[in-house]
């Protein structure tokens, strides 16, 4: 049992200082990229750039959900995997069909859900416990992702969410009494005091990371339109990280054969997400620009997306648990 320990606490070790060298890298690209970004005022990222990269390195992350669906369906002693895709496309399908029949609310859950998520899989393999108090943290430094933008860029943040099918009046006037009294300045404090107490928590140097993940996403937020911070962030901070986990699960002893394993087992769903994005840009540009196809495309997409996954990765850590 010792030995097993020993074994546990290397590859956590070995975890943690790859992602410490990737937050440190991310770090110092948004510093580069946002003064490069300031020195040229005239820069403009396209808004397709973005949808390309979310689609072939943010969705990747994701893309081996199927075999996280046959670990789940091992443990239940369920053998027909078609139940498993069946069930993961219909939820993807209902929280479309969700978000057309009422945006206001769809929206209000997925940023709570993402916060979340965001907070949870950027930082829980720094926790050895994971308590209800440290969930309570996950939501609040998870949140700072939602939040940044609207401190920075109300107006633009405001203008996605209207392109996002939310025409509730109601919903507005609560996001400028938000605004207005400093809310967002309070929810900001919070992820901050969220993020103190995360590296305090069980103290050891290398949970410096959420510093550097911390002023990464407000310098991005600070420089950039909502989109392209959100999209910087979700590619190359979130999904690598998440990939990174993937991959050492694939090949613990080396990194780069398990790279190499997780890019082939990861390509066929990335290919087919890819693809249904494109039918759906198609229907969506007979009725509006290219701009706005693309922004629905990638946030309602993505919460479509997002649903299957985290409550997959609840099933799966709760069969697991109740297995060993």
């Amino acid at each position: 049992m010792d030995v097993y320990k020993t074994i546990i606490l290397s590859m956590n070790n070995q975890i943690k200082k790859i992602n410490l060298n990737h937050s440190f890298i991310f770090f110092l690209f948004s510093n580069i990229f946002s003064l490069i970004f300031f020195k040229l005022d005239n820069l403009d990222i396209s808004p397709l750039i973005c949808l390309f990269l979310i689609l072939i390195v943010g969705v990747s992350h994701g893309s081996l959900d199927h075999k996280k669906g046959e670990r789940i369906f091992k443990i239940l002693n369920i053998k027909n995997i078609s139940i498993f895709y069946f069930l993961y496309a219909s939820l993807a399908a209902l929280i479309v069909i969700m978000w057309i029949i009422a945006p206001s609310i769809s929206l209000i859950i997925f940023l709570i859900v993402a916060s979340y998520h965001f907070g949870k899989e950027d930082t829980q393999f720094l926790v050895n416990k994971i308590s209800h108090f440290v969930r309570f943290l996950f939501f609040f430094k998870g949140s700072l992702i939602i939040l940044a933008p609207m401190f920075f860029h109300f107006g633009e943040t405001v203008s996605i969410f209207k392109l996002l099918l939310i025409d509730n009046e109601n919903f507005y006037t609560s996001l400028e009494f938000i605004e207005t009294n400093k809310i967002l300045l309070i929810g900001l404090i919070l992820s901050t005091l969220s993020s103190i107490l995360l590296f305090l928590n069980e103290f050891e140097i290398k949970k410096f990371i959420i510093f550097f993940d911390y002023f990464s996403i407000l310098i991005l937020n600070y420089y950039f339109t909502p989109l392209i911070a959100f999209t910087v962030y979700f590619c190359f901070l979130h999904s690598i990280r998440h990939s990174i986990s993937l991959i050492h699960e694939i090949n613990s002893l080396n990194f780069y054969e398990g790279l190499k394993n997780f890019i082939k087992k990861a390509l066929p769903l990335t290919i087919l997400t890819a693809i249904l994005c494109l039918i759906g840009m198609f229907f969506l540009m007979n009725s509006y620009d290219l701009n706005s196809s693309i922004l629905k495309l990638i946030f309602i997409g993505l919460a479509s997306l997002t649903f299957p996954h985290i409550l997959l990765e609840y099933l799966l850590e709760k069969n697991e648990k109740q297995k060993n």
